[in-house]
Protein backbone atom coordinates (compact mmCIF):
# COMPACT_ATOMS: atom_id res chain seq x y z
CA UNK A 1 0.00 0.00 0.00
CA UNK A 2 2.91 2.63 0.74
CA UNK A 3 4.62 1.70 -2.65
CA UNK A 4 1.47 2.54 -4.38
CA UNK A 5 0.98 5.42 -2.71
CA UNK A 6 4.60 6.84 -3.48
CA UNK A 7 3.70 5.95 -7.36
CA UNK A 8 0.02 7.60 -7.29
CA UNK A 9 2.45 10.42 -5.76
CA UNK A 10 4.60 10.53 -8.77
CA UNK A 11 2.59 10.34 -11.22
CA UNK A 12 0.70 13.49 -9.78
CA UNK A 13 2.47 16.65 -11.97
CA UNK A 14 1.63 15.50 -15.03
CA UNK A 15 -1.85 16.50 -14.24
CA UNK A 16 -3.13 20.38 -14.69
CA UNK A 17 -6.94 18.98 -13.34
CA UNK A 18 -7.91 17.33 -10.37
CA UNK A 19 -7.89 13.68 -12.09
CA UNK A 20 -5.84 10.88 -10.66
CA UNK A 21 -3.42 9.43 -13.08
CA UNK A 22 -2.85 5.86 -11.57
CA UNK A 23 0.51 3.59 -12.10
CA UNK A 24 0.32 0.17 -13.49
CA UNK A 25 0.66 -2.31 -10.63
CA UNK A 26 2.86 -4.64 -13.14
CA UNK A 27 4.77 -1.68 -14.41
CA UNK A 28 3.88 -2.77 -18.40
CA UNK A 29 2.22 0.58 -18.99
CA UNK A 30 2.97 4.40 -17.82
CA UNK A 31 1.57 7.58 -18.70
CA UNK A 32 3.58 9.69 -20.65
CA UNK A 33 1.46 12.22 -20.70
CA UNK A 34 -2.09 13.67 -19.24
CA UNK A 35 -2.66 17.25 -20.49
CA UNK A 36 -5.88 19.31 -20.54
CA UNK A 37 -5.50 22.97 -21.90
CA UNK A 38 -7.98 25.72 -24.04
CA UNK A 39 -6.05 26.76 -26.98
CA UNK A 40 -5.96 29.79 -28.90
CA UNK A 41 -5.38 31.57 -32.05
CA UNK A 42 -3.35 33.75 -29.95
CA UNK A 43 -1.30 30.80 -28.68
CA UNK A 44 -0.54 29.14 -31.86
CA UNK A 45 0.55 32.58 -33.20
CA UNK A 46 3.00 33.07 -30.54
CA UNK A 47 4.35 29.39 -29.16
CA UNK A 48 7.97 29.40 -29.44
CA UNK A 49 10.30 28.86 -31.19
CA UNK A 50 7.67 26.80 -33.42
CA UNK A 51 3.76 28.26 -34.26
CA UNK A 52 0.76 25.79 -33.32
CA UNK A 53 2.79 24.14 -30.88
CA UNK A 54 1.87 22.95 -27.13
CA UNK A 55 4.99 22.13 -25.64
CA UNK A 56 4.92 19.25 -23.12
CA UNK A 57 8.28 19.03 -20.79
CA UNK A 58 9.91 19.23 -17.52
CA UNK A 59 7.24 18.48 -14.67
CA UNK A 60 4.20 18.38 -17.40
CA UNK A 61 5.60 15.17 -18.48
CA UNK A 62 5.64 12.18 -15.73
CA UNK A 63 8.57 11.76 -13.40
CA UNK A 64 8.21 7.91 -13.75
CA UNK A 65 9.60 8.03 -17.24
CA UNK A 66 12.49 5.89 -18.12
CA UNK A 67 15.48 6.85 -19.16
CA UNK A 68 16.04 3.59 -21.41
CA UNK A 69 13.05 2.29 -23.19
CA UNK A 70 14.10 -0.60 -24.37
CA UNK A 71 14.84 -2.79 -21.05
CA UNK A 72 14.45 -4.20 -18.73
CA UNK A 73 10.66 -3.69 -20.39
CA UNK A 74 10.61 -3.01 -24.03
CA UNK A 75 8.57 0.40 -24.79
CA UNK A 76 10.32 1.21 -27.66
CA UNK A 77 8.96 -2.18 -29.45
CA UNK A 78 5.46 -1.82 -27.94
CA UNK A 79 2.88 0.52 -28.16
CA UNK A 80 1.22 3.77 -27.67
CA UNK A 81 -2.42 4.70 -26.70
CA UNK A 82 -3.11 7.97 -27.59
CA UNK A 83 -6.73 9.13 -26.10
CA UNK A 84 -7.96 12.67 -27.09
CA UNK A 85 -11.20 14.25 -25.82
CA UNK A 86 -12.35 17.29 -27.39
CA UNK A 87 -14.00 19.20 -24.71
CA UNK A 88 -14.70 22.28 -26.67
CA UNK A 89 -14.32 22.93 -30.86
CA UNK A 90 -15.59 25.94 -33.04
CA UNK A 91 -18.69 25.00 -35.25
CA UNK A 92 -17.86 23.74 -39.01
CA UNK A 93 -16.92 20.56 -38.42
CA UNK A 94 -13.14 21.14 -40.13
CA UNK A 95 -11.23 18.19 -39.62
CA UNK A 96 -8.55 18.73 -36.84
CA UNK A 97 -5.69 16.58 -35.82
CA UNK A 98 -2.55 16.83 -33.43
CA UNK A 99 0.68 15.89 -34.46
CA UNK A 100 2.63 14.45 -31.20
CA UNK A 101 6.65 14.56 -31.80
CA UNK A 102 8.49 12.61 -29.71
CA UNK A 103 11.84 14.76 -28.25
CA UNK A 104 14.47 12.76 -27.36
CA UNK A 105 17.42 13.34 -25.68
CA UNK A 106 19.47 11.93 -28.04
CA UNK A 107 18.53 11.72 -31.70
CA UNK A 108 19.85 10.18 -34.96
CA UNK A 109 19.33 10.86 -38.16
CA UNK A 110 15.77 13.68 -38.54
CA UNK A 111 16.22 13.44 -34.99
CA UNK A 112 12.71 13.26 -33.91
CA UNK A 113 10.15 11.62 -34.27
CA UNK A 114 5.67 12.13 -35.01
CA UNK A 115 2.50 10.03 -34.38
CA UNK A 116 -0.74 11.55 -33.92
CA UNK A 117 -4.30 12.06 -33.10
CA UNK A 118 -7.31 10.32 -35.12
CA UNK A 119 -8.55 13.48 -37.56
CA UNK A 120 -11.82 14.41 -35.52
CA UNK A 121 -14.37 17.06 -36.93
CA UNK A 122 -16.84 17.18 -34.07
CA UNK A 123 -16.12 17.41 -29.77
CA UNK A 124 -15.74 13.75 -28.51
CA UNK A 125 -13.18 10.74 -27.49
CA UNK A 126 -11.12 10.04 -29.72
CA UNK A 127 -8.99 6.79 -29.40
CA UNK A 128 -6.14 4.40 -30.83
CA UNK A 129 -2.97 2.20 -30.64
CA UNK A 130 0.08 2.61 -32.41
CA UNK A 131 2.86 0.48 -32.72
CA UNK A 132 5.90 2.30 -32.01
CA UNK A 133 7.69 0.81 -34.90
CA UNK A 134 5.15 2.16 -37.51
CA UNK A 135 4.77 6.23 -36.94
CA UNK A 136 7.20 8.95 -38.98
CA UNK A 137 10.97 8.79 -38.02
CA UNK A 138 10.72 6.40 -35.31
CA UNK A 139 14.12 5.31 -35.82
CA UNK A 140 15.58 9.26 -35.57
CA UNK A 141 15.06 8.31 -31.48
CA UNK A 142 18.52 7.09 -29.48
CA UNK A 143 15.65 5.21 -27.47
CA UNK A 144 17.90 3.75 -24.73
CA UNK A 145 18.67 7.31 -23.76
CA UNK A 146 14.98 8.46 -23.20
CA UNK A 147 12.66 11.41 -23.98
CA UNK A 148 12.95 15.39 -22.92
CA UNK A 149 9.60 16.93 -24.42
CA UNK A 150 6.90 16.12 -26.29
CA UNK A 151 5.82 18.43 -28.80
CA UNK A 152 2.28 19.31 -29.51
CA UNK A 153 1.16 20.47 -33.02
CA UNK A 154 -2.34 21.44 -34.13
CA UNK A 155 -3.34 20.81 -37.84
CA UNK A 156 -5.56 20.76 -40.45
CA UNK A 157 -5.79 17.27 -42.66
CA UNK A 158 -3.73 18.55 -45.25
CA UNK A 159 -0.31 16.57 -44.32
CA UNK A 160 2.38 17.40 -42.34
CA UNK A 161 2.83 21.80 -43.16
CA UNK A 162 -1.07 21.95 -42.52
CA UNK A 163 -0.58 23.94 -39.42
CA UNK A 164 -4.19 25.44 -37.87
CA UNK A 165 -2.35 29.51 -37.62
CA UNK A 166 -2.15 29.18 -40.85
CA UNK A 167 -5.81 28.91 -42.09
CA UNK A 168 -7.57 32.00 -43.40
CA UNK A 169 -10.92 29.83 -41.66
CA UNK A 170 -8.72 29.94 -38.34
CA UNK A 171 -11.92 30.98 -36.95
CA UNK A 172 -13.14 27.10 -37.29
CA UNK A 173 -10.44 25.97 -35.25
CA UNK A 174 -9.92 28.15 -32.31
CA UNK A 175 -10.32 28.10 -29.83
CA UNK A 176 -9.96 24.66 -28.63
CA UNK A 177 -10.21 22.82 -25.57
CA UNK A 178 -8.50 19.09 -25.36
CA UNK A 179 -7.18 16.50 -22.78
CA UNK A 180 -4.35 14.72 -24.81
CA UNK A 181 -2.85 11.84 -23.11
CA UNK A 182 -0.15 9.70 -24.32
CA UNK A 183 0.45 5.69 -22.25
CA UNK A 184 3.31 3.90 -22.99
CA UNK A 185 2.81 0.20 -23.10
CA UNK A 186 5.27 -2.80 -23.44
CA UNK A 187 5.98 -5.19 -25.83
CA UNK A 188 3.41 -7.99 -25.38
CA UNK A 189 1.53 -5.96 -22.95
CA UNK A 190 -1.94 -4.83 -23.17
CA UNK A 191 -3.33 -1.42 -22.46
CA UNK A 192 -5.57 -1.01 -19.53
CA UNK A 193 -7.77 2.10 -19.57
CA UNK A 194 -7.84 1.95 -15.54
CA UNK A 195 -4.71 3.69 -15.60
CA UNK A 196 -5.83 7.24 -16.32
CA UNK A 197 -9.29 8.77 -14.21
CA UNK A 198 -11.84 9.31 -17.04
CA UNK A 199 -14.53 12.22 -16.30
CA UNK A 200 -18.18 11.19 -16.12
CA UNK A 201 -19.10 14.57 -16.59
CA UNK A 202 -18.45 17.49 -19.74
Amino acid sequence: MKMFSLLVFAAMPVMLTAQSVKSDPGKTQFVLFDEEFTYTKHDADNSSPSKSHYYVKGNMLNSQIPTDWTSPLDYRNGTVHIRIDVMDKPSGSAPTTWTLCYIPNKGQGNGYGCTGTDIYMEKGVYEKDVPMTSFWENESIVWTEGIKQMDLVMKDDSGGQGHAHKRADHEKYFPTKVRITMVQVAAGAKYDPSIIAIKKSR
